[in-house]
């Protein structure tokens, strides 16, 4: 057993803990990352963001290729299978995981492969194998260990047709039809992933929309257009009871309908990574969800130790957690590294691709705001027309007699890409945050970002 000290200790390599062991090394503190994973990026590289955008990104090539008619010279259309667009994500984790590895040696710092256990909270000890341990004493700790599926008790993920978000990866088929229950992000994309291989897509919503907190016409614009393509979408059914059987599983719902298929992703929620973190040894305890409370600083009710990432909740993204990180090691050391984040965007990675930041127009009327609306479908921007892409609108809602920018809405085609420009306009100070910009800037021609113009002129044509 050997034993340690370092300024900061970093628990977890994904977006939350990789950004905060950088922050705080360049600040000159000595910082060393414990990850239970033998390869650095967490489950945002392994098991989440990184494999599903890939995924998606191989199946909407393909569907791209397929409805395309100047291909049909070149060949007929096809379909990939799941374990073909599967070996293309993980190209993209090996990748990923050769990259951050540059990343920490580079920067020196220590990693440490095992699991992490609080003794007090400023020792760690880490079972890094079955016979050796090593004990960290840290000024700082920071827990960044992400979180996982949320898994009920009465449903048997040991069946080899029961998946999660993260077993799914292991599916060496293409299933025929597949029931999804859950219909928050990780639900949508998924349909819109199977639905792109061939699937038939039964997405079981225990709501009554998708994507509820969302703009609802941006919301309803999805559920259209998954239907369109043949997703069979059930609203407000709650889960009875799961069986599985040698060649197929059968679903029972309360409302007495029952569905079979040959394969099941449960995608209800998500918990925390806090379970034999010996978090009572540090004197903090996890929610329900595993998840820990922190304040604006990221600071839990442990002077010394901080949470950032999916660990600690909403609005679990790896945008956010990368800033979380950053901002968390910004409050140890004390500098202008610290920022308190609010107005994040929403990337959504369906097909088409939904993002969003600021104020919905349920939200506003909620608030009795003065707003107006400005919209430019993608069907009527040349470059849409060019590309093929023209299923989608953008959606801006500004106040009526400031022309603020108040929310910015876009589903379509590079929608996560698109909305960025509306974003920087959105924070700009002192009068620079404006509807104006978009009529007394010149945009390239044809582009994607010319349609914030069109919406500009949509909107001011309504006042």
């Amino acid at each position: 057993m050997a034993e340690y000290s370092y300024d900061v200790v970093v628990i977890g390599t994904g977006p939350a803990g990789e950004s905060a062991a950088m922050n705080a090394g360049k600040k000159g503190k000595t910082v060393a990352l414990v990850d239970s994973r033998a390869e650095v990026g967490g489950g945002c590289t392994h098991k989440g963001t990184i494999p599903s955008k890939a995924l998606r990104h191989a199946v909407h090539a393909v569907m791209k290729f397929n409805r395309t008619p100047l291909f049909r010279a070149i060949a007929e259309p096809t379909l990939l299978s799941f374990s073909e667009v599967n070996a293309s994500a993980q190209q993209v984790i090996n990748k990923q995981v050769s990259m951050r590895r540059r990343f920490y040696s580079r920067n020196h710092f220590k990693i440490f492969n095992g699991h992490a256990r609080f003794m007090d909270p400023h020792t760690i000890e880490v079972q890094t194998s079955q016979s050796t341990k090593d004990i960290l004493h840290a000024g700082h700790v920071v827990i960044a260990t992400g979180s996982r599926p949320y898994r009920p008790e009465n449903v048997d993920f040991n069946h080899p047709m029961v998946f999660d978000s993260d077993t799914i990866l292991t599916l060496d088929r293409t299933p025929r039809r597949i029931i999804i229950y859950g219909a928050g992000v990780i639900g949508c994309e998924y349909a819109s992933i199977f639905n792109g291989l061939g699937c038939k897509v039964d997405l079981v919503n225990p709501g009554e929309r998708l994507l509820a907190y969302m703009d609802d016409e941006i919301s309803d614009a999805l559920s259209y257009h998954m239907r369109g393509h043949g997703v069979l979408i059930r609203h407000n059914e709650m889960f009875e009871s799961l069986s599985g059987y040698d060649d197929y599983v059968e679903l029972k719902l309360q409302s007495g309908k029952v569905i079979k298929a040959d394969a099941f992703l449960w995608a209800n929620g998500r918990a925390g990574n806090t379970d034999d973190l010996g978090l009572e040894n540090a004197g903090l305890e996890a929610n329900s969800r595993g998840q820990l409370e922190v304040d604006r600083f990221y600071q839990t009710k442990v002077d010394n130790i901080f949470a950032v990432g999916d660990v600690i909740g909403a609005p679990s993204l790896a945008s956010a957690a990368y800033d979380q990180g950053r901002a968390a090691s910004g409050a140890i050391v004390n500098d202008s590294s610290y920022i308190f984040f609010e107005n994040i965007p929403n990337g959504i990675y369906t097909i088409p691709e939904i993002s969003s930041v600021g104020k919905n127009e349920r939200e506003l009327t909620k608030a009795k705001i003065p707003y107006e609306v400005g919209k430019a479908y993608f069907k009527d921007t040349a470059r849409a027309q060019i590309t093929g892409e023209d299923v989608g609108v953008l959606k801006i809602l500004f106040h009526r007699e400031t022309l603020e920018l108040l929310g910015i809405h876009c589903f379509g085609d590079q929608a996560a890409e698109i909305l960025h420009i509306g974003q920087a306009i959105m924070e700009q100070k002192n009068g620079g945050n404006t509807l104006e910009y978009f009529v007394t800037h010149t945009f390239n021609y044809p582009t994607m970002a010319e349609a914030y113009r069109v919406a500009a002129l949509n909107g001011l044509n309504r006042l």
